[in-house]
């Protein structure tokens, strides 16, 4: 894969992070981490990526408020934010898609392997 895509994934758990990392790499992706809102803003802003992904709670900045900022950031408008958390709620993927969110996906229900198969429909 000459052209590697590029996913973003803001997430504060450490673990969590250097699993879906691990899996992302192995299936040929340029991965890029960010552990908290702030700094998943800031590298959104500098390196531009494929798809992002977004844990939604988190100190600080919660992922809500991450994805209405970068949607605010006119290289990142087209850009897929995909939610991927444990909030499963219709109230929760509701204000995800008002928000600009293009997919929602619970950590729980779902292995690394169908995440990366789910982020494959985002690139397509």
């Amino acid at each position: 894969m000459a052209d590697k895509k590029r996913i973003i994934i803001i997430e504060d758990d450490d673990m969590i992070l250097a699993m879906y990392k691990t899996k992302l790499e192995q299936d040929g992706y340029e991965v890029i981490t960010a552990t908290n809102g702030i700094d998943g803003i800031e590298v959104s802003s500098k390196n531009k990526a494929d798809i992002i992904l977004l844990d939604i709670i988190m100190p600080g900045l919660d992922g809500f408020s991450v994805l209405e900022d970068l949607r605010k950031n006119k290289g990142i408008t087209k850009t897929p934010i995909v939610l991927l958390t444990n909030l499963g709620t219709e109230e929760d993927k509701e204000k995800g898609q008002e928000l600009g969110a293009a997919g929602y996906l619970v950590k729980a229900s779902l292995t690394p392997a169908q995440v990366s198969a789910e982020i494959k429909k985002y690139l397509k």
